[in-house]
Formats: structure tokens, sequence, C-alpha cells
């Protein structure tokens, strides 16, 4: 039940870091979208690895297969599966993690669970998983886009300490895009990318945070009070690999303000309800007001380091481990692709479950 996501939209991924292929398995998807792997593959390029000098060396095309569900350019409505097989796994870097515990990992908590885990590269826990979620976001990023107008764009604001400077409206996805560290604001984007080297060189690794915009959002989408919008973006970025908090609108920085001060205010503007400002980041109640919404996602440094720490293994005798494998010094730059794809995820599930409410009947008002 755990790799499930989504009620009328809903995805399955499967597969592990190591194995054979990851993939997802799409539910729910209306027929006749049209849509080519190529589209689907222009989103997994963005989130491959070995993209950059700043990314995990791992070389995988990542290229998709898609199995079912998609004929002639067209989903028929019946369930999308879609393939991307592992070329360039090495399973014997891993050889001293079958016994002992890796700092950080998800080792010791999946042997608690399962009471068995897959070392190579942590299998399910490895953010490889991510590849089937990407995959079925630029499916629900087409159907928001085609239906609805909406544009989701996703950047770096922060890794480690150094941070862009603050702004009012979202880049374009080309600013973004412009540099393998996903900052679109030139000059930090190359400090970024010098403290990313900076850390790699001493085994180390960073972490940051990556904002997301969304615009075009009608009013309305929201399920409360367990399914708010709000709550569910939260529990699709809290979802991802080694994310550790979400905040929504003014987030914490709302907490300083007085009521009088965070209040947005109702005005009419053209005939169109809307409000003065946007602390709200687009949700209230639970539901969209028709504003841009607008959220940060908090990512820990990898756990991964090229540097001993002191461990235990299986049987809880200490020794020390040094990582092996290749791996991100940073995973934000690969991070935004994904963030933007779980954004997609949940609201093209909103958008479906607002259309079955409202145009299922017709009773008179």
């Amino acid at each position: 039940m755990g790799s499930s996501f989504g009620k009328l939209f809903r995805i399955s991924t499967w597969g592990e870091s190591h194995g054979g292929a990851v993939g997802v398995v799409i539910d729910g998807c209306p027929p006749g979208l049209p849509i080519t792997a190529e589209e689907i593959q222009l989103e997994l390029d963005r989130r491959r690895p070995g993209q950059s000098s700043i990314t995990t060396p791992r070389k995988e095309a990542d290229q998709v297969e898609i199995l079912s569900g998609i004929d002639r350019g067209h989903t028929l409505g019946t369930p999308i599966a879609l393939n991307v097989r592992n070329k360039d796994a090495r399973p014997e870097a891993y050889k001293e993690m079958r016994e002992t515990y890796r700092p950080s990992h998800a080792d010791f908590t999946y042997d608690q669970k399962y009471g068995r885990r897959m070392a190579e590269g942590g299998g399910r826990s490895s953010a490889r998983e991510t590849i089937g979620r990407v995959a079925a976001g630029a499916i629900a990023r087409k159907i928001l886009k085609q239906e609805l107008g909406i544009e989701i764009v996703a950047y770096i604001e922060r890794i480690h300490d150094i941070s862009m400077p603050a702004h009012e409206t979202a880049p374009s996805r080309e600013a973004v895009e412009a540099s393998p560290v996903r900052c679109p604001h030139p000059d930090t984007a190359e400090k970024m990318i010098a403290r990313i080297h900076e850390v790699r060189s001493a085994g180390d690794s960073v972490g940051g945070v990556i904002r997301c915009h969304i615009n075009g959002v009608p009013a309305g989408l929201g399920e409360p009070v367990f399914d708010r919008l709000e709550a569910d973006l939260g529990k699709a970025m809290l979802s991802l690999p080694a994310t550790k908090g979400f905040s929504v609108g003014s987030g914490y920085e709302g907490t300083y303000l007085k009521g009088s001060e965070h209040n947005d205010l109702f005005e009419n503007r053209d005939g169109r309800i809307r409000t003065a400002s946007n602390r709200s980041g687009g949700v209230q109640g639970g539901i969209s007001n028709g504003e841009e919404i607008y959220f940060t996602v908090a990512f820990k440094p990898t756990a991964t380091l090229i540097q001993k720490q002191q461990t235990v293994t299986q049987k809880g005798e200490p020794t020390e481990l040094m990582g092996r494998g290749r791996h991100d010094p940073c995973v934000l730059p690969r991070a935004v692709p994904i963030v933007e794809s779980m954004a997609a995820l949940v609201l093209v599930d909103h958008w479906l479950r607002q259309k079955a409410q409202n145009q299922s009947c017709s009773f008179s008002t």
C-alpha cells in the first residue's frame, strides 16, 4: 500500500536501485490525452544521473519504455505501465553495507520493519525510485497544461548557507534550466556550484531548500478536512527521499506577524474576487483560492559520505564505515523536476475529484 499515491489519478511505483528496472503503473488517466515517449523522456532527462559535474557520475540513460495504456500517441484510459531499465548498477560497491548500517540511511529501519533489506543502493529507499514519479508526473503535467493552463516551476532557493535574493514572481523554466544547479539567479548559482564542488572534494555533502510556484490553479480544488490541498502537497513532498520540511505560503515566517498584518484582504479586481496579498500561498481552508500556490521543501545533506563514520553492524558491534558507490554531493539539482512532478500528481488528482463531485449529477438548486 505504501507504494501507491493518489485517489482518482493513482500511481504505483516499483523496483529497486540496483535491480533490473524501475517503473510506474498509472491508473485513472483519462482517455484521449495526446502524449509521447519523447515528452515523458524530457522530464526523465532532467532527473537522470550524470547530467553535470555536480551530480552523481552514475551513467544511466533512463530510457522510458511504454508497456501499456498508450497507443498511437494517445492514452487509452486503461492502466499505463512505464518501464526504465537499470544499466549501470554496481552492486559490488555495497558489499560492506550488507551487514553494516550506514549512518542516516534507511538500512536499520528497513531491517526493523521487514526483517530483511536490499543493501545495494538502498533498494526501495533509494532516490532512484522517483523515476516512476517523474514519468507519471510528465503525464499529469500534460493534463494540467492542456485542460487548465497550469504552469509549475520549481528551483533551488538555497544550498547550505548560500541563498538567492528574495523575489516576488516565479522565474521562467528557461531561467531555471540555464544553470546545472537549477538556481535562476546566475551569481548565486555560481556560488552554489562552487560550494558543491568544495564539499565533494572533502567527501562531504550539503542540503538546501527548493521553492515551487504554481500558476493557473482554479479556485475550489481540495478536499477538507483530511485531504486539504496543502496537506496532500505536504504528504507528496515529504514522501520524497531526503526531505525534512515543508512550508506553504508565509509558513513559519507568518508566525512573526499579527493577524492584521497577515490576513489576505479580498478585493474585486476587474469583476473577479481576488486577494490583495497572498500570504496564504493560494490555499485557504484547504481549498485553492485561485491565487498562485507557492511552497518550499527542505532537503537534508546526502547521507552517503566518502569519509569514515562510526556505526554498528547488524549484531550491534561497533565499527567504522566509509561510503562507496556513486552519490550526489547535493540532491537538490536533480530533485527540482521531482518536486514539480509530485505537485502535478497532487493537482491532477484533485482536479479529477472536483470534476467527479460537480459534474456527476445535475441537481437543481
